[in-house]
Formats: structure tokens, sequence, C-alpha cells
């Protein structure tokens, strides 16, 4: 992994990305939740399981987060992720924890399995599946945002 871009948040996520995608999940950036969070990678596996990280690029930025906890209730399992050069042990020890750069990342330590409530699962699926379709449009079509939904 290259050390070059490790304190860029966009590359992190660039590299979670691929690393869960050759892991069999279909991740999405910017996933916003119900209850109006907002993921910074959010990803669905093949058995419907649903994966979610939070990138820290700082140890003020970790520090400060007091957010994370509420994304338990939303997911299966759950890591943080960190550049490549970061101290691992600022981050909690309790969820998972990736290490990436732009070109790939690695799972350092698995997170937990929590049980998702089915009616959870379901709603969240079908919000990921809204998201996804609509922004592929959007970036086949830039114009249909100007449609009305």
């Amino acid at each position: 992994m290259d050390g070059e871009w490790s304190l860029n948040a966009p590359a992190v996520a660039r590299g979670v990305q691929r690393c869960l995608y050759a892991l069999g999940y279909a991740p999405l950036t910017e996933f916003v939740l119900p209850d109006g969070a907002r993921l910074d990678v959010a990803a669905l596996g093949p058995s419907g399981d649903i994966v979610a990280v939070e990138i820290k690029v700082s140890a003020a930025d970790l520090r400060a987060d007091r957010k994370w906890p509420g994304y338990l209730d939303f997911c299966e399992r759950f890591y943080f992720a960190i550049p490549l050069g970061f101290d691992a042990a600022l981050v909690p020890e309790a969820p998972g924890l990736i290490v990436a750069d732009r070109y790939g990342a690695e799972i350092v330590r698995e997170s937990p399995v929590r049980p998702l409530n089915a009616a959870r699962r379901k709603a969240l699926t079908l919000s990921f599946a809204r998201v996804a379709a609509a922004r592929m449009l959007r970036g086949l079509d830039p114009d249909a945002a100007l449609l009305p939904p």
C-alpha cells in the first residue's frame, strides 16, 4: 500500500471499496442511514449482510467521533478504516479494523458479527438498492437529476 496518499479520506475510501469488492461485497460511499447519519462506506454482501465502515485519517478526528456506536444498529459488521501509518493503537478495540491506501486495503482485525433485525435489514437493503440505482442513472444520464422522482 502506498503511504503517499495516507492522509486522504477519499483515497482510503477507494482502497476500502476495492477490498470489499474483492471479498464479494457491493460498496457505496456516503450512504445515509434512516436516522440521518452518514456512513463513509456501506457494503452489501452476497448473503445480504451489511458492513459499515467509518474512515478516520487523524487522531483528532477519531477522538472527536462520538457517533460511531449508533452505526452498530444498522449493520452486522462495523469497521474503522485508517490510512497506512496511522497508529492503530488509537482505534477502539471492539470494532473491526481496516488499513487502507488508494490502491487497496487489508482487514487487520475482524469485526464481531451482530445480528440485524430482519425488518431493518430489508429496509436498509431496499434503500441501498435505490441509492445505487439512482447514482448509476445520474452517472449514465446527468440530466436525469432534472426529472421528477
